[in-house]
């Protein structure tokens, strides 16, 4: 039964008795994008559509120096190139994409704004040095951009006529307002309202003649 390329590795590995691996050996597991422990960075990072999203990437001491750089593509081989650094600290943008190394922290750091779906793909951190490069592959994923309902808006609309509720600070003078309108009724308007009643049976009472019955004087 022939062996993949990865169950041979994972078979010469496991032999703790072997002599080391030649170095060639080595140089077959980076030509295979296998990666290297001199430079580490997140499996995957999600992002969403329009929106951006960094992913930092660190690397041994030693390679402050060197060139980082950001590609893309799930080969290694084929990884098309995106954005790299100059060597130095300096902040490099290139559309969307922005690039810096930080090299007292050891890191560089990778940047991707205005984000789309199709922007999702396996990228690289990579280090530039002579021979195969160091990286370390990180999946990204962008997710579509939450879109607002019908319902949402109308509860939105909604809200904006609502009465306002009056403050709890004036909720508590609510009672004290009746008790005075209950004390003005009671000392101010009844007596005037009485009084006006008094006044007008006073003009419509029946009229007597001074000579008592009118029938009587005739």
């Amino acid at each position: 039964m022939s062996l993949t390329v990865m169950e041979a590795i994972g078979a010469l590995e496991s032999e703790t008795l072997q002599p080391p691996l030649p170095r060639g050996f080595n140089l077959l597991r980076c030509g295979l994008g296998l990666g290297s422990s001199a430079i580490s960075g997140p499996r995957a990072v999600r992002g969403v559509e329009r929106g951006s999203l960094t992913v930092r990437c660190r690397y041994d001491p030693g390679y402050e120096r060197y060139v980082k750089w950001w590609c893309r593509g799930a080969a290694w081989n084929n990884c098309r190139f995106v954005i790299k650094t100059t060597g130095s600290e300096k902040e490099v943008k290139k559309g969307r994409v922005s690039i810096r190394d930080n090299q007292k922290d050891r890191s560089f750091t990778v940047t991707m704004e205005e984000l789309r779906l199709d922007d999702s793909d396996t990228y690289w951190c990579r280090i530039e040095r002579t021979g195969p490069d160091l990286g370390n592959p990180v999946e990204v994923t962008i997710d579509p951009a939450p879109t607002v309902s019908i319902s949402t808006l109308a509860t939105s609309n909604a809200n904006m006529f609502t009465a306002p509720v009056a403050p709890k600070e004036n909720q508590g003078q609510l009672p004290l307002l009746g008790s005075v309108h209950f004390l003005l009724l009671v000392f101010l308007k009844m007596p005037l309202l009485l009084g006006m009643l008094g006044a007008v049976l006073w003009v419509n009472r029946p009229l007597r003649s001074s000579g008592g019955n009118p029938e009587k004087n005739q």
